[in-house]
């Protein structure tokens, strides 16, 4: 596991962190540029401007139009994109090796020289906008997660959206952009991530040529701690839908914390495939259309405090308030008993099966390498995963259970469904 995952890291004169993962059995290569800039980092009235920016990158520089970036990395046989989450913006490039050098001088250029003028900002923000209302608003259930986030949330920054409000999208302006990417895009508060068939010396040498120049930043910025849950939280949402849905949120801790694993269990116990409890007990008698208990798995885990999201899409006919009750009944029975030991054979075997083959891309290697550099300053934290799944213990299970999924740390919303015509009362979703 170790092996898969050791890699070198270098240290800028400017804080610019560069790891470097070396293997030679193909001539590619995966090179990523993670940068702290997620909706963490925002606040009210920037809501959604980490994302926007990832929108800007490709919109050109003082010598590449827009999308030209993409279109010269294709051409090279390369793949490009990008990715916003609410801790960090990753951009990547998976290409031969024989293009590092093209990749470094072009990731560069745009730090330096990216186009920002009124022409890019105002098209790039309308198209986050459309964006927005194609995922949340046409959406049977993006508007009641989005609702779901800011009523389990009184203060943490992860109670808005990565995509942000749509209020405050329309009323970003240039300098919020030029501002936030001064602070946020500068060397300091930044990790590159190489993997693949790649020489680290003449690697490093390359991004010390184009990357030694940039200017650190101090970019302070306080995150507000989200205080205990005391009680259930529940709210209807309503809505024109053909099923109707319960969403139920539990707090639970960052990715530092060794809870973690056992609760990926659980969500693997309950939810993970058709043999599952939550499938055996719900979808295949045709209780529920879906149930599931779902969480990202490390290195997406998020840093701060997050949320183990449970939901449960009708089946028609069977009263929501009949299924929730069945869906407690079957959490309790998890408490008192946990998993069965060929359960916790397959939980273990599946969870660690699932890593494994993602670790055969050099590009997940390299995203949990750089993003868990980003998020604990640490890659070496990664070494521990593997081991975490095959040490995980039933009793482990039923205590994190006990401590995180219980009705005073829940927040629930029930999505109800009313016609077109009641719908119109509400106005738009925006």
């Amino acid at each position: 596991m170790r092996e898969l995952l050791n890699f070198r890291r270098y240290i800028l004169d400017n804080g610019l962190k560069v790891l470097i993962l070396e293997d030679h059995r193909l001539p590619i290569l995966s090179y990523q540029v993670h940068v702290k800039a997620g909706s963490r980092f925002e606040r009210p009235g920037i809501t959604g401007i980490s994302h926007l920016f990832e929108h800007m990158m490709f919109r050109g520089t003082s010598r590449l139009g827009p999308e030209e970036f993409s279109k010269i990395i294709q051409s090279r046989g390369g793949i490009v994109n990008a990715f916003t989450t609410q801790d960090h913006t990753t951009y990547w490039e998976n290409v031969p090796s024989d293009q590092l050098e093209l990749v470094i001088e072009l990731e560069a250029h745009r730090l330096k020289e990216l186009k920002l003028d009124e022409e890019s900002f105002y098209t790039e923000r309308e198209v986050v906008r459309s964006e927005r209302k194609m995922r949340i608003s046409t959406t049977p259930y993006g508007a009641a997660l989005e609702e779901l986030f800011s009523l389990a949330y009184l203060r943490h920054p992860y109670r808005w959206p990565i995509i942000g409000w749509d209020s405050d999208l329309r009323n970003l302006s240039l300098k919020d952009c030029e501002e936030y990417f001064r602070l946020h895009y500068a060397p300091n508060n930044m990790v590159i991530a190489i993997c693949g068939d790649v020489a680290p010396e003449k690697a490093l040498d390359l991004i010390c040529k184009h990357y030694g120049d940039l200017t650190p930043q101090k970019c302070f910025h306080k995150i507000e701690p989200e205080p205990p849950q005391r009680g259930e939280r529940r709210s209807v949402f309503k809505k024109p839908v053909e099923l109707e849905a319960i969403f139920w949120a539990y707090h639970v801790p960052g990715i530092d914390s060794d809870d973690i694993f056992p609760l990926l269990g659980i969500c693997e116990c309950l939810s993970g495939g058709r043999s599952s409890r939550f499938w055996q007990k719900f979808v295949r008698p045709g209780k529920a259309t879906e149930v599931r208990l779902v969480a990202d798995p490390p290195p997406f885990w998020p840093k701060d405090p997050g949320l183990l999201i449970l939901y449960a899409i009708e089946k028609p006919g069977i009263p929501l308030s009949s299924l929730e009750k069945e869906i407690e009944e079957e959490i309790s029975l998890f408490k008192e008993k946990g998993p069965a030991e060929n359960e916790l054979e397959k939980i273990k075997n599946r969870l660690k099966a699932s890593f494994l083959r993602s670790l055969e891309s050099l590009f997940f290697r390299g995203l949990v390498g750089g993003i868990y550099e980003i998020k604990l300053d640490g890659f070496e934290k990664s070494w521990e995963i593997l081991e975490r799944y095959e040490s995980l213990k039933a009793e482990d299970m039923i205590q994190v259970a006990e401590k995180y999924l219980h009705e005073d740390n829940r927040t629930c919303i029930i999505v109800k469904s009313i016609s077109i015509e009641e719908n119109t009362k509400f106005g738009l979703i925006e």
